[in-house]
């Protein structure tokens, strides 16, 4: 044991649940066959290393201390419940007999099993049969190893909106009688489908925050990465997995980029890209180049990141190849036909052939009911009236976009371009 102040002893046992909670909480899911009761017995582990620790030491191998105390309240619970098999009762009885070398062989043993448990908890933390809201907390709490408070502040709604949607999500898993397995067969893809898209859903929560006063949450950014990637290292073979995790690490690399010195948001044509983060962009294109090899060019995931890497390969604003971002999202709609898209589309067209060829493509969707409060329509309508030189109609969109939004970063800056439609100047784009 290394001893260590209570300060740095709190500091460790945070960092050390941060790491590890996915680990603790997917072997002993294995072991009881329910998540929500896992996580009690993972934060159980966590109550004693918060109360051992600070007199005892920080272990030399915490999350395997995490891990073997979370073990033995599952078995002392599957006792109770006399609900354990003959196996649980021989690791039971090696664990309190054998001492030491008992727990390294059970860590050994679980260590093998490490990567099937994680991917066991991440299909099931994103069942279909929760909501979207709760699947996104569920994934974080129990795989980010976020807290209640952590993901409330993250998504700016109260710790008991959270703590709710994280309790109904446990007993809806628990009622659904919800395998804890990796789906086979047909399954799997509508099932990996569900759990891309959470994924995707955090990141973009902090790539473009839907609320509050800062345009980005960096944060989100990276427990969403973290998570792609350890999902591509799980399912190597999955295309759209390396398709997702090339869209985020190609449009996390323009992070430093999309916010001025006071915060305000930097639009893409406007960044400098020499702010770019280059290793993001490497490590995004060969995410691309995997998800190519594998035979997934025709997903969304790796669609929408062929478009990224599109403006990541121009080198100028000027040498973007919008002709090809306009196929591409062409090709999107097709396979995953939304309004959206549709919107997209229209911004690769506008550069690509105009603003007249733009604005007819946004026109046709402004009796979409799905778009009646979307932001961006009106905003994205307002950029090519300013450039048409329609400048008192362009005003107006900008203005009633800044009514939409509820990200202040963003109001701030959709006001600022309709004043300078009002000055009867076309704004900077």
């Amino acid at each position: 044991m290394v001893a260590v102040t209570a300060t740095e002893t709190k500091r460790t046992i945070e960092a050390v649940w941060r790491i590890e909670s996915a680990r603790v909480i997917a072997g002993l899911a294995r072991m009881v066959r329910d998540v929500g009761l896992a996580e009690e017995l993972a934060q159980d582990a966590l109550v004693a290393a918060l109360e051992q620790w600070p007199e005892s030491g920080v272990p030399k191998n915490p999350g395997a201390w995490l891990m073997a105390t979370g073990k033995r309240r599952a078995i002392d619970h599957l006792r109770r419940k006399e609900r354990f098999d003959r196996k649980v009762t021989e690791i039971g009885r090696d664990l309190e007999t054998g001492g030491d070398a008992a727990t390294a062989d059970f860590d050994a043993v679980l260590e093998e099993d490490f990567g099937d448990d994680l991917l066991r908890l991440v299909f099931t933390s994103c069942h279909p049969v929760l909501s979207t809201e709760a699947r996104v907390a569920l994934t974080l709490r129990l795989l980010g190893g976020l807290t209640t408070p952590e993901i409330a502040r993250a998504f700016l709604v109260s710790e008991s909106t959270v703590a709710q949607r994280i309790v109904r999500a446990k007993r809806a898993l628990a009622e659904a009688k919800v395998p804890y397995e990796v789906p086979q067969g047909p399954e799997l893809a509508e099932r990996l489908s569900s759990v891309l898209e959470v994924l995707y859903l955090v990141f973009n929560e902090g790539y473009s925050a839907t609320a509050g006063d800062d345009w980005m949450r960096p944060a989100l950014c990276e427990e969403a990465l973290r998570l792609g990637r350890i999902l591509t290292g799980l399912m190597p073979k999955e295309p759209e997995a390396h398709g997702l995790v090339a869209l985020m690490e190609i449009q996390a690399s323009r992070s430093r980029a999309r916010i001025g010195p006071s915060g305000e948001p930097v639009l893409l044509l406007e960044q400098d890209r020499g702010r770019w983060d280059q290793l993001l962009i490497r490590r995004g294109l060969a995410a691309l180049t995997r998800a190519e090899e594998l035979g997934g060019t025709g997903g969304p995931y790796y669609l929408q990141a062929a478009i990224a890497a599109c403006h990541a390969r121009a080198r100028t604003a000027e040498e973007t190849n919008w002709i090809r971002i306009a196929a591409l999202y062409e090709a999107l709609a097709g396979i995953t036909p939304s309004p959206v898209v549709e919107l997209n589309r229209a911004v690769a067209v506008s550069m690509a052939f105009g603003p007249a060829a733009g604005l007819e493509l946004v026109d046709q969707l402004l009796a979409e009911p799905s778009l009646k409060a979307y932001h961006l329509l009106p905003s994205v309508r307002g950029d090519f009236l300013a450039k048409l030189d329609r400048l008192e109609e362009a005003r107006a969109e900008f203005e009633r976009a800044a009514t939409l939004t509820r990200n202040e970063r963003e109001r701030a800056l959709l006001l600022e371009r309709a004043a300078a439609c009002a000055d009867g100047k076309a704004p900077a784009r």
